[in-house]
């Protein structure tokens, strides 16, 4: 019973790690036809950094994003992304206007900025942030937030990504990261 389902983590891991050819054009490891613009100018295995054994987590990037307010502009983001073989870890979109701000939380921006290039979307900013995995639990926030505060650091970014993480951003990133990593 544990060898099978060992195998099946395995297998899962390794399918995340790669694309694969098909007749119709290459595919994503979800079974995903990619953007044959995209498919032709991008690395076959583009999240391979993220799958390596034993070696730190890849550094996290908050990409902006301006696109339209419109129907439709969220998932050109979106696939533009999934083609490039990155998951997103986290969105957020902020504005009212006819243009709004989608931060991205991804981390190869890279490969990203190139695959929106191809879909004729920018990365108007980038940085690195901090993430920080939580408890889903009331205070959580509050807590962090105030260590942060008594350090004297000004948080100008604060979101929610998947898997219970917080992601932070300051410009002080250096304090903000020792004081969060305490």
């Amino acid at each position: 019973m544990r060898r099978c389902r060992l195998q099946l983590v395995a297998v899962s891991i390794l399918s995340v790690c790669r694309t694969f050819p098909s007749p119709a054009g290459r595919r994503s490891s979800f079974g995903r036809t990619l953007n044959p613009k995209v498919a032709g100018s991008i690395p076959a295995r583009p999240i391979a950094k993220q799958c390596r054994r034993g070696g730190a987590r890849p550094i996290p990037f908050d990409l902006v994003i301006e696109i339209k307010h419109e129907p439709g502009a969220l998932a050109r983001v979106a696939a533009a992304v999934s083609d490039a073989g990155v998951n997103l870890a986290a969105a957020t979109c902020l504005g009212a206007t006819d243009d709004v701000e989608l931060h991205i939380l991804v981390p190869h921006p890279e490969a990203v900025k190139h695959a929106l290039a191809i879909s004729h979307l920018a990365v108007s900013r980038e940085r690195e942030v901090v993430v920080v995995d939580v408890e889903d639990r009331p205070g959580v926030l509050a807590d962090l937030t105030r260590t942060v505060a008594e350090a004297g650091i000004d948080l100008d970014l604060v979101y929610v990504a998947t898997r219970n993480r917080l992601v932070f951003g300051a410009a002080d990133l250096a304090g903000l990261k020792s004081v969060l990593e305490r």
